[in-house]
């Protein structure tokens, strides 16, 4: 029994001096690759870009100055006007009429005036010969005043139905782009009632639709660049000229206009513009993005790589702004420093790491 005994106590020490030798070395602690970048501090402009459309500064809403039948129209809109090209027609008839009135009118005062002054002249004479008394040649001096006045009324009177029927036809006042057309043949149009919309493309503008927290940043911007869509490798400088002072009833976004200062031949009314407008930000900032943020305590930190012990710790920073793609860091780093950019979530405090090769900034 003893012997069986001391069978099996071999057996087992055998067993468990075995299991020992076949047991793995402790392994040795994971050394993480991980992507850097190295700090930079420097000025941050913030750049905003908008989109827009080219528009002239100076519009005119052209109408007729008298009611009527419109008869004929000249011109198209995009259509090129020069100075007193003429738009459009009204169906003279009436006028005319009117004015052939108002000129026999004019005749006729006009012959009543010299009958009044012919007698004047002649009772004034029988007057200084004391033939007629006084009362006599009153009466006919006023019969001459009478006469000189209806004369001045019938003359004013043909003065406006001459004018009238010269409104029958439309003219532009000065030249430009036809932008909008509101009217057709056979139209009635009441005096006054816009019926051309005229653009004068001496000055262009651009007019974009800004949102109500981002104004201040219209007002103070250090500099406004413009390029059109269809040459986009082109700038033109720009200045902020008005800012609507209500918001947009459906978008509720505020118009912004921005002058073009140095615009060419090659920018059109209608084109499509992009806008960017940058804006200086005091202090020096590190620009670093989004992936090398890592929170701790609910405050943003990120992992400091040590060249000389090739380990990261923590260190807290301040948030200037979160963009897109990026992220500002106006405190908590310093100039050349060496910030882990990828891989921040699988790291501990003194974390022994390594750096991938040619993926470095």
């Amino acid at each position: 029994m003893n012997k069986k005994l001391l069978l099996l106590l071999i057996v087992l020490l055998c067993g468990y001096f075995l299991s020992a030798c076949e047991r793995e070395p402790p392994a040795e602690p994971l050394v993480r690759p991980v992507l850097t970048q190295v700090v930079e501090l420097k000025h941050y402009w913030r750049k905003s870009r908008y989109a827009g459309e080219v528009k002239a500064r100076y519009e005119m809403a052209l109408g007729f100055r008298i009611k009527g039948k419109i008869i004929e129209r000249f011109v198209e809109v995009g259509e090129v006007v020069e100075p007193g090209a003429l738009l459009a027609r009204l169906d003279p008839q009436d006028y005319q009429l009117q004015l052939m009135e108002a000129e026999g009118g004019l005749a006729a005062a006009r012959a009543e005036q010299k009958k009044a002054a012919s007698d004047l002249k002649r009772y004034e004479q029988l007057y200084k010969d004391k033939i007629v008394s006084a009362t006599e040649w009153q009466k006919y001096s006023n019969a001459d005043a009478v006469a000189n006045a209806r004369f001045k009324q019938a003359e004013a009177q043909a003065d406006v139905a001459r004018n009238q029927t010269e409104y029958t036809s439309l003219h532009s006042d000065k030249g430009g782009v036809i932008t909008a057309l509101e009217m057709e043949v056979g139209q009635v149009v009441v005096a006054g009632q816009t019926v051309v919309n005229l653009a004068l493309p001496q000055e262009k503008e651009v007019v974009i639709a800004v949102a109500e927290n981002r104004l201040n940043e219209l007002r103070h911007a250090d500099d406004i660049s413009i390029n059109l869509w269809m040459n986009p490798d082109k700038l033109y400088k720009g200045r902020v000229r008005e800012v609507s002072p209500g918001a947009d009833p459906v978008t509720r976004t505020y118009s912004v206009k921005i002058t073009l200062l140095d615009a060419d031949d090659v920018v059109q009314l209608g084109m499509t513009a992009s806008v960017v407008v940058m804006q200086k930000r005091e202090g020096k900032v590190a620009q670093l993005p989004l992936s090398a943020i890592f929170q701790k305590e609910d405050k943003p930190a990120v992992w400091i790589y040590s060249e000389k012990t090739s380990r990261v710790n923590l260190q807290p920073v301040e948030v200037a702004e979160y963009q897109y793609d990026a992220v500002l860091i106006s405190g908590g780093l310093k100039q050349g420093e060496r910030v882990v950019t990828a891989g921040v979530n699988k790291l501990a405090p003194d974390q022994k790491v390594r750096l991938l090769q040619g993926k470095q900034l």
